[in-house]
């Protein structure tokens, strides 16, 4: 069974779509407008070994909270789409990641429940030509639109690009473990349920 998903979205401010094959080998093409959450979402493909497109345009976006969001929401659909119901899956994993001076923490129980736990603090207002209130927004609307409970945190760092990639590339790894298919299970659902709701 393929788990892959198209996610097409328009708006009045954004026009977005995304392709996901979460068994990839993160081969990936990220077009967004937005510099720095394209150079994110290709950690977060390479990482998490999914092959990755995203295409984003904005017709009113003057600060990139629109783009941002909706390729969140997008995105988060897309895993929500291609992990259909769950059959299989680890369903729960974490990963550290290290960048120079910073590292970050990130969890994930992809457990049908949207629920985000974000701890980042930065310094700078923007990096690059994205801003850094919004790298909490896109964690917590992903969360939400994939139904996974997800836990962040940047443990410490001093320079904010590293902190932003090292979030990035601990949800690529988390989720990438989370998302592998357990070959003891046979099949079922992980969980006393029998169900993970989506």
């Amino acid at each position: 069974m393929k788990r892959i998903a198209t996610i097409k979205r328009e708006t009045g401010e954004t026009s977005v779509s995304v392709e996901l094959n979460v068994d990839g080998t993160g081969q990936h093409a990220i077009e967004t407008g937005l510099v720095m959450l394209d150079h994110m979402l290709a950690q977060l493909a390479r990482h998490g070994n999914f092959d990755l497109k995203v295409n984003a345009t904005a017709s009113m976006d003057p600060d990139g909270h629109h783009t941002v969001e909706d390729v969140a929401i997008a995105l988060g659909q897309a895993f929500g789409k291609a992990l259909g119901e769950k059959q299989g899956i680890v369903r729960m994993a974490h990963a550290y990641v290290p960048l120079d001076e910073a590292l970050a923490f990130v969890a994930v129980d992809i457990s049908g429940r949207g629920y985000p736990v974000i701890e980042a603090e930065f310094k700078q207002q923007a990096v690059g030509d994205l801003l850094t209130d919004l790298v909490r927004h896109f964690f917590e609307t992903l969360a939400r639109e994939a139904r996974i409970n997800l836990h962040a945190r940047v443990i410490r760092g001093v320079n904010d690009h590293h902190k932003i990639e090292c979030l990035f590339k601990a949800l690529a790894r988390a989720l990438d473990m989370a998302t592998r298919i357990d070959p003891r299970v046979g099949g079922e659902v992980p969980s006393t349920k029998g169900v993970i709701e989506s």
